[in-house]
């Protein structure tokens, strides 16, 4: 059996990993940035945001990119962005956060950041999302990590376009896995996920891309084919439908 930390996903994403850890090499928090030491850590801690390259402790690491309300939060993320991208792969975030992972990616503005530092970003999480679909035990589930991706991104489309073009057995089962847990949030016209973009355009997506592509992947699985079908369809048909 093919050793998985060898396949072309594994290199593209330690690639990508290495990339950001030269990419952001040097960075800090800014000099003037405040934290609340009541609600988020000590001075002493706040400090070391302020000294490039230094590794942080989980715990602070952990702190440091779930608080909502810095000053500079696009300054914060880019200091610790090369740990916490090694976190993350790791396994370290609950599948439970990945929402506000995918969050706090979006707060910190990356899509508007300078070119090469985007585009370096933008390779670690499609490195990251296209070793994971072929991955048999994904540290975080595709149907997680596909929430990551979207509130990172503020979009479904390529997520979903490289999940389309992937003609993997992997892949396939990870599909299945995921529009299992999320058919009964659709069929209520619900996106599976919170978010802070707009839920009714993503979940429309979500549902069109499913019905038009599970069929052909998920053959065996007649139930959930069913239940996508009608989540499909629009809400008085839906009723109506004898698989209602």
């Amino acid at each position: 059996m093919m050793n998985l930390d060898d396949t072309p996903a594994r290199a593209r994403l330690d690639r990508a990993l290495d990339d950001l850890a030269v990419t952001f090499r040097g960075m800090t928090a800014r000099a003037d940035e405040t934290q609340c030491v009541c609600h988020w850590g000590s001075a002493d801690e706040l400090a070391l945001l302020k000294v490039p390259d230094l590794e942080l402790d989980p715990d602070l690491l952990r702190r440091t990119w779930r608080a909502p309300d810095w000053g500079d939060h696009g300054a914060v993320l880019r200091r610790v962005l090369p740990q916490f991208a090694r976190a993350l792969v790791g396994g370290a975030v609950p599948v439970y956060a990945t929402d506000e992972v995918g969050e706090s990616f979006a707060r910190s503005g990356w899509q508007r950041w300078p070119l090469r530092q985007r585009a370096s970003v933008r390779e670690f999480l499609h490195a990251w999302w296209s070793h994971s679909l072929t991955d048999p035990a994904p540290t975080i589930p595709a149907h997680a990590l596909l929430t990551l991706c979207t509130e990172a991104s503020a979009t479904l489309t390529p997520w979903l376009a490289a999940w389309e073009a992937l003609d993997h057995p992997t892949a396939d089962q990870h599909l299945a896995e995921a529009a299992t847990l999320w058919a009964r949030d659709l069929l209520t016209d619900d996106l599976p996920w919170p978010t802070w973009h707009d839920e009714d355009a993503l979940r429309t997506e979500l549902v069109t891309w499913l019905a038009r592509h599970t069929p052909t992947r998920l053959q065996a699985h007649d139930a959930l084919l069913h239940r996508i079908r009608l989540a499909s369809l629009p809400t008085p048909a839906r009723w109506d439908d004898p698989h209602w």
